[in-house]
């Protein structure tokens, strides 16, 4: 059973979890009666003349917030994180894969090299971050992995031979980083006072080629590089067409860990919501989130916490310390990485002390309002994943979700595109805007769909799950399920 409020500042041992339950629910029972609460199976409510006024009594109280903390955690872990069952990280061979795929499509698109500096694309072909190299800052001496197609006789294919162009008195320290090669990796050292784009080009990696030879570089080698590399004699020109693809095509293993890390993302969401209590801040709310999410295996990168008028603005901006009441509606953006892969979820919501009406009860017209826009985007959210299909446009995903946005009249409400390739970085190309009509969705790529209604002033709403293309027919939901509706996240 899933507890409904915090009520043990004990941490629980998962082999001892269910006779500690038992125990914390009778102390928290009586503890509850004390301060004026019910409890229930299922639900609880404020022992109070009118249900809907919070009782702030506790709101500061830090043990409170604690049990709210853990009842986050133990929820999740309950789960038996069935998520994170038959999920590995990528492997060696994996790597090596990726960057044949790689030098495949440079012969295609004519280029001679790929090259790539520290950072989100290192990590996909050598799994060095910029930070994992740099701890301290970007600095100005170049470190950089060289991709190059050759002909593989043995085998008759096209394979990648990888160079780095390292400091010479970094070049120990490039071998430490125990990058994904089956062998030892080859270096192109430079001196301190010695050119190191022409100590590349003057090296053996270009010494067969009798003409400039053609880089491909991507948006995140930074421009004193690229203009080096142009001086030295390199023809360089933009990340394009199929070598931009292969990131993008995502394989068997990458599509498991994302199902792992957004489902599992998505459920520790449902999981810390019925543990709100009234009182609690954006900010606590955040915290247990984090803290659940790390229980779980995974590691929370951001967390967009917002309730009702705050979320008008889709990445918030506030201090994070308005307070949880009854009616507020709880936006929840959430990103967490595991093994390298992100998660990006979003869900809104209404905290579950606040009882559903029933049909044909009678809500206020506040409520009525975010009643009727939690299901204008829900659809617009379901016809932007009708859309995604094997050969559609990225533009026609958005004009989807924005089709339905504007009929309903809140066209203008509607300020961002509708999705985003997902994969090592939370955003990633193709990015799915309405003036997008040159990229083509493929097999294999991974999109988030998150169209939203803004209303200044008042509250915002967002439904975001994440997507792989499929050959025939509809994409595949990567989050476990959308939600059902807003007792439902």
């Amino acid at each position: 059973m899933s507890k409904q409020l915090p009520f043990s500042t004990v941490e629980v041992n998962p082999r001892n979890r269910f006779s500690a339950r038992s125990l914390a629910l009778a102390i928290a029972s009586a503890a509850l009666l004390v301060t004026g609460y019910n409890l229930s199976r299922h639900s609880w409510s404020l022992g109070v003349q009118n249900p809907l006024v919070p009782d702030q009594s506790d709101a500061d109280n830090p043990a409170r917030v604690k049990a709210f903390q853990q009842c986050a955690i133990n929820n999740l872990l309950e789960t038996g994180l069935p998520f994170m069952k038959d999920v590995a990280p990528v492997s060696v061979p994996d790597f090596e894969e990726r960057r044949d795929r790689l030098a495949q499509a440079l012969v295609a698109e004519g280029a001679d090299a790929f090259v790539v500096e520290p950072g989100y694309t290192f990590k996909y072909y050598g799994n060095v971050s910029q930070p994992e190299w740099e701890v301290w800052e970007p600095e100005e001496r170049p470190f950089l992995m060289v991709i190059r197609p050759f002909h593989d006789e043995a085998t008759g294919s096209v394979k990648a031979n990888t160079t780095f162009l390292c400091p010479s008195f970094e070049a120990e320290r490039a071998r430490l980083l125990g990058m994904p090669f089956s062998g030892e990796i080859s270096i192109v050292p430079w001196e301190e006072h010695w050119n190191p784009y022409t100590t590349l080009w003057q090296s053996d990696v270009f010494l067969t080629l009798r003409r400039p030879a053609r880089l491909m570089v991507d948006e995140e080698m930074r421009d004193f590089i690229q203009r080096g590399l142009g001086a030295a004699g390199f023809d360089v020109v933009g990340l394009q067409g199929e070598v931009e693809e292969v990131r993008q095509i995502k394989t068997a293993r990458e599509v498991e860990i994302l199902r792992a890390a957004n489902t599992g993302t998505v459920e520790a969401v449902r999981q810390m919501r019925k543990c709100l209590y009234p009182g609690l801040t954006e900010n606590e709310i955040a915290a247990a989130l984090d803290d659940a999410l790390r229980a779980a295996g995974l590691d929370p990168f951001f967390d967009i916490v917002l309730f009702d008028e705050n979320a008008s603005n889709p990445h918030g901006g506030t201090n994070g310390s308005k307070v949880l009441e009854a009616e507020t509606f709880v936006l929840i953006d959430v990103g967490a990485h595991l093994y390298g892969y992100s998660s990006d979820i979003c869900r809104t919501f209404f905290p579950p002390f606040l009882q559903k009406p029933s049909e044909g009860n009678v809500v206020s017209r506040h409520m009525r309002e975010k009643l009727k826009v939690w299901d204008i985007v829900f659809e617009a959210q379901t016809r932007s994943i009708d859309q995604m299909r094997e050969n559609m446009t990225a533009a026609s995903v958005d004009i989807a979700a924005r089709d339905v946005i504007s009929h309903a009249g809140y066209g203008e409400a509607f300020t961002h595109r509708v999705g985003h390739g997902i994969g090592i970085k939370a955003h990633e190309s193709p990015y799915m805007n309405q003036g997008n009509t040159a990229s083509l969705l493929k097999t294999g790529m991974t999109f988030t769909s998150e169209p939203g209604i803004y209303l200044v002033d008042k509250f915002g709403v967002r439904h975001e799950d994440v997507l792989l293309v499929q050959e025939d027919g509809n994409p595949q939901l990567l989050t476990g399920s959308r939600a059902r509706g807003p007792w439902e996240p």
